[in-house]
C-alpha cells in the first residue's frame, strides 16, 4: 500500500510533536511535579484548591520543560558524545538549537504568567529561579568544571517544592525550606549512582563527574555520607513539622532504612549493579516521600 501525502504529513507532524515533547524531558518533569504538588499540600495542611493544583501542575511543567529545552540547546554537541543522550532531538539535528532556545524561553514565560495570574508572583518567580539555577548554574557553569557539579547544581531540582508551597500560601517558611534541603541532599546519592552506572560515558565526554575523577569507591563513600545526612533530615522533618504525624514518621523511617541499606551495599560492592539498584530505589524513595507528605498533610 502506498502512503498518501496526507498520511506522510500526519506522520511528520506527530514526529515533530514527539520531538518537542522530548525536549521537555517528561520523565524528569514528572518527579519535579510531584514534589511541587507535595509542597502545595504541605502549605495548606490539606488538599489545595483545584485552581492552585492546576497552576502548580501546568506552571511547573512549563518551567521544567523550558529549562530542559534550554539545556538541550546548549549541550547538543556534548549530548552527541554520550550514548545516553545522543538520540535527543537537538543532538540528532531534528530540532535546531535556536528553535530549542525559543521554545524554552516561551515555556518559561508561560510558566511565569500562569503562576503569577493564578497564584502569586512569588511562586512564579521561584519557578524562574529554578530554570536559572539549572541552566546557568549547573549546565553552563558547574557541569564541566567541578566534581561538585551535581551537589551545587542540585539546588535547581529542590526549587519545585518551594514553588508549590508558595503557590498555596503566598510565602515560604521553615517547612518549605525543609523540603528544599531534603531534595538537595537526596540529589547527590541519586545522581552519583547514575554517574557510576554510566561512568564510561561521562569519561568519554570529559565531564568531571565524581566517579570519573575520584573513582567509584570514593563516590560510594560520599553517597553513604549524604544518605546518612538525608535520613537524619527526613526523620527530623516529621519532628519539627506540625503538619505531619505518625504516618509520615513510620513511613519516612522505613524509607530511610532501605536507602541506608542500598548505600551500604554499594560501599561493600562498588560496582554497576549495586549502583543501579540504589539509583532505582532513590527514585522510589523521593516519590514515596512526597506521597507521605501529601497524605499526612491531609490526615494530620
Amino acid at each position: 500500500m502506498v502512503a498518501t501525502n496526507e498520511t506522510v504529513e500526519r506522520g511528520s507532524a506527530m514526529t515533530l510533536v514527539g520531538d518537542f515533547i522530548a525536549l521537555t524531558k517528561p520523565r524528569v518533569m514528572s518527579l519535579l511535579l510531584v514534589s511541587a504538588i507535595a509542597g502545595a499540600f504541605l502549605g495548606v495542611g490539606s488538599s489545595p484548591t483545584l485552581e492552585i493544583l492546576v497552576a502548580v501542575i501546568v506552571g511547573g511543567a512549563l518551567a521544567s520543560g523550558g529549562a530542559a529545552s534550554l539545556n538541550m540547546a546548549y549541550e547538543s554537541e556534548l549530548d552527541r558524545r554520550m550514548g545516553r543522550t545522543k538520540n535527543r532531538p537537538v543532538a540528532e539535528g531534528r530540532i535546531s538549537p535556536i528553535t530549542a532556545v525559543v521554545f524554552g524561553l516561551v515555556l518559561n514565560i508561560g510558566s511565569f504568567l500562569i503562576l503569577a495570574l493564578m497564584t502569586n508572583v512569588l511562586a512564579a518567580g521561584l519557578a524562574i529561579v529554578g530554570t536559572v539555577l539549572y541552566f546557568v548554574l549547573y549546565t553552563v557553569v558547574l557541569k564541566r568544571t567541578t566534581t561538585q557539579n551535581i551537589v551545587l547544581g542540585g539546588s535547581a531540582g529542590a526549587i519545585p517544592p518551594l514553588v508549590g508551597y508558595a503557590a498555596a500560601t503566598g510565602t515560604v517558611d521553615l517547612a518549605a525550606w525543609y523540603l528544599f534541603v531534603i531534595v538537595f541532599f537526596w540529589t547527590p546519592p541519586h545522581f552519583w549512582a547514575l554517574a557510576i552506572m554510566i561512568k564510561d560515558d561521562y569519561a568519554k565526554a570529559e565531564i568531571p563527574m565524581l566517579p570519573v575523577v575520584r573513582g567509584v569507591e570514593h563516590t560510594s563513600v560520599q553517597i553513604m555520607l549524604y544518605t546518612v545526612i538525608l535520613s537524619a533530615l527526613t526523620i527530623l522533618f516529621g519532628v519539627v513539622s506540625d503538619a505531619l504525624g505518625w504516618i509520615y514518621m513510620i513511613g519516612a523511617a522505613t524509607l530511610c532504612v532501605a536507602f541506608f541499606w542500598y548505600a551500604y551495599k554499594l560501599t561493600k560492592e562498588p560496582d554497576r549493579p549495586a549502583a543501579t539498584r540504589l539509583y532505582k530505589y532513590s527514585l522510589l524513595f523521593l516519590a514515596l516521600f512526597f506521597v507521605l507528605v501529601m497524605v499526612d498533610s491531609v490526615i494530620a
